[in-house]
């Protein structure tokens, strides 16, 4: 009882830290829905029963009882009688409509840039340059160098820390063809990784150089682990597609609050990381294009305006209902793989 206790202002934590994504996201639909002269009736945190809200000048803000995400209601978003109301969202040109609905996943790119530049200003930035060797480590005994900078591994170019380690530990024990800049001259190595058997994880030896960067430098380094999560997360599910990883390692809400409380636990910088870890996963989710996400939208807008052509709404309002209810049976299918067999940690 005492530990449940203990744990609920990090749990809190948690879950303000993906509402803050949440709400970002919407946001973004929000302003440039205001911005393109489209008057926005809901904007809403959570799904499910109205747990409290208050009415602005045309908008409604409304929190509601599931934290498992949010929306923006607009006027004449589904009524094609609003079509010659200048206020109204069918009224808009494709264009105008695509800047709307990219708005989201781009603010989520942008939160996740911004966290990422001051989770490296409070911990320091974890780079890719060799900062300490472990005595009698594979790496070591290759003739790695303190302060050797790792520019690629495995033919693939690295430029954050979070790269090289993702290539070591999903190496399986693998060979790690390693190139480094030492001064002006390129090193290369092949270096074979031994077991943790703690861990149960392959490693060389090598530990990060935490710097501690200045305004600019975090700038830098929020754009450039934003681009690096992006990459990551393609190769990831590109392991997952070829069977080279267990479906176990997706997590659903219950594993992602109970990692973001574990980073809570750990410090603000920890937390504003996986944060902004967060923030990237969910704009990459929402450009896939499927029926009724974000990317299903902007490939339909896309569409339209190349061919100029119209496409039935009522078969888009069919095919992204019958998206909805996928992708509610996917998220209810997630929860239950959560609740029997969550990620261990």
């Amino acid at each position: 009882m005492q530990t449940i206790i203990t744990n609920i202002p990090y749990v809190i934590m948690a879950l303000l830290a993906f509402s803050l994504l949440i709400v970002g996201h919407e946001f973004g639909h929000f302003i440039l829905a205001k911005i393109n002269g489209v008057k926005v009736l809901e904007f809403s945190l959570g799904m499910g029963p109205k747990v409290v809200g208050f009415k602005g000048k045309e908008t409604e803000y409304l929190i509601k009882l599931l934290p498992i995400g949010g929306y923006v209601k607009m006027y004449g978003e589904d009524e094609d009688v609003t079509v010659n109301d200048p206020r109204a969202f069918a009224s808009k040109t494709s264009f105008q409509k695509l800047t709307i609905v990219a708005a989201g996943p781009i603010m989520n790119f942008i939160l996740a840039i911004i966290l990422f530049a001051m989770a490296g200003s409070i911990q320091g930035q974890r780079t890719n340059i060799v900062g300490e060797l472990v005595k009698d480590s594979p790496a070591m005994m290759a003739g790695v160098q303190v302060g050797d900078k790792i520019t690629e591994v495995n033919g693939k170019s690295i430029s954050t820390w979070e790269e090289f380690l993702n290539e070591v530990l999903t190496g399986e024990g693998k060979p790690v063809d390693m190139k480094v800049k030492r001064g002006t001259e390129d090193v290369s190595f092949n270096i074979v990784p031994i077991i943790d058997k703690e861990g149960n994880r392959y490693l060389i030896g090598i530990n990060t150089k935490i710097v501690k960067p200045n305004f600019t430098e975090s700038v830098y380094h929020g754009f450039n682990q934003t681009g690096s999560m992006v990459k990551q997360t393609f190769a990831f599910f590109g392991q997952l597609f070829k069977g080279k990883l267990n479906a176990d390692d997706v997590g659903g809400p219950i594993s992602i609050i109970k990692i973001s409380g574990q980073a809570a636990k750990a410090g603000v910088g920890t937390l504003l990381f996986f944060t902004a870890y967060l923030s990237v996963q969910l704009a990459i989710f929402n450009v896939i294009p499927f029926p009724a996400l974000d990317g299903g939208w902007i490939l339909l807008l896309l569409f339209q305006i190349i061919t100029g052509k119209e496409v039935d709404k009522e078969k888009v309002a069919t095919i992204n209902y019958y998206g909805f209810l996928a992708l509610m049976a996917l998220m209810v299918l997630v929860l239950i793989k959560d609740i029997v067999n969550p990620i261990q940690f």
